[in-house]
């Protein structure tokens, strides 16, 4: 049986010097290994609120953690790092308090149209300023709608979180149990308050027209529906950063293993977005100077024939590159001549390391592409 999802309300104690994160609530959510759906390097992005008037709505999805310094005042008052609104007031002396449907809200695109699974509204150092309670809506529309489409009448929104009280200073934890795609959110505060950060976590699933269009494209990125499902290390960095957008531009934005003390080495198994056939690979050991692995392999499964990807003993792993010399801070090109069918790869690096990113360049095939269509359908795209 899973666990409850521990709900944090009330306000944290005012901070007293020392540690910001001492008295930080949170817990383990079953749901955090998840792509962030709302990540800005996925092109994620805060496209309106209502009011930001002590810290602006794009302070929502930094993919850093919220920083704290005591001694920051503008001219508006303390600078957070989150978004915050100014203090509702009711409509006249006799009745000082906002009324009870009240609320401030943001529109946030995703940057990877999905499933969502589970949302973290984190409240990191709003000790008192905090909202008394939060929901969150979503809803689907292709292309680039504008603020103003999204909030006309006609546009549906779906519940995902309803109303609920939360805490100040604690990561706010909501499973989501509906499972249908959707491109754009609409956070609301109830009344008004500040958030630090939003995190949308859930399984990206991009239109399959646009990649039938693109033909040959990463089929195990972020973006494109691919997933880390396991790694047999994520001491410094998780391995879910090997295959996110652009270059890694600093040694955390890439999966980093600790160094091996054994005899064994590390490995990252991957979810392709549908099962394809691979020709080209990358593996990126861009600012890896001093701890690249020394050298990496990769082995493809098709999981469509019964075959279980969980098991690394199995015969049906076909190598698809062997065991080859890695130089640090490179980027590394392979061609892969008459690849068989997969729909997972792992990638073994020896004896542990850093790789920045990893990319598997090919198409889906036939049956790929018709379960990322019958995928798309089944999560109400059109």
């Amino acid at each position: 049986m899973t666990a409850p999802i521990p709900r944090f309300t009330g306000d944290a104690a005012p901070y007293g010097g020392g540690d910001p994160y001492a008295d930080y609530r949170t817990a383990d959510l079953p749901f955090t290994h998840l792509v962030d759906l709302a990540d800005r390097r996925l092109g994620g992005s805060v496209i309106a609120a209502n009011d930001e008037f002590f810290a602006e709505r794009e302070n929502l999805l930094k993919p850093e953690t919220p920083r704290f310094d005591p001694e920051s005042f503008g001219h508006k008052g303390k600078v957070m790092d989150g978004w915050e609104t100014r203090r509702r007031r009711g409509a006249s002396a006799d009745t000082p308090h906002p009324a009870e449907d009240d609320h401030d809200w943001a529109l946030i695109r995703l940057g990877a149209p999905g499933a969502v699974h589970g949302i973290v509204v984190d409240t990191a150092h709003f000790r008192g300023n905090y909202p008394r309670a939060v929901s969150v809506e979503a809803t689907a529309v292709d292309g680039t709608p504008s603020p103003e489409d999204l909030l006309a009448d006609d546009v549906v929104w779906t519940e995902l979180v309803p109303r609920t009280a939360i805490g100040g200073h604690a990561a706010n934890g909501f499973p989501v149990s509906v499972r249908r795609r959707f491109t754009h959110l609409r956070l609301k505060q109830h009344p008004d308050g500040g958030i630090a950060r939003l995190r949308v976590h859930g399984e990206a699933a991009p239109d399959p027209a646009w990649l039938t269009a693109l033909g040959t494209f990463d089929l195990v990125a972020l973006e494109h529906g691919g997933a880390a499902e396991d790694a047999s290390d994520r001491f410094y960095s998780p391995p879910a950063n090997s295959i996110g957008p652009g270059r890694s531009r600093r040694m955390d934005e890439g999966w980093e293993t600790r160094r091996r003390r054994d005899t064994d080495h590390d490995w990252v198994r991957y979810r392709l977005a549908a099962q394809g056939i691979i020709r080209a690979v990358e593996i990126d050991t861009g600012c890896y100077k001093g701890n690249a692995p020394g050298w990496a392999a990769l082995y493809g499964l098709d999981a469509t024939t019964g075959a279980d990807p969980a098991d690394h003993t199995a015969p049906a792993w076909t190598e698809l590159l062997p065991r080859t010399r890695l130089q640090p801070d490179t980027v590394h090109r392979f061609l892969l001549d008459a690849a068989p069918p997969v729909t997972h790869v792992r990638i073994d690096i020896y004896p542990d390391g850093g790789v920045a990113r990893l990319r598997l360049h090919g198409s889906p095939t036939e049956e790929g592409a018709r379960r990322l269509a019958a995928r798309h359908a089944e999560l109400g795209g059109g």
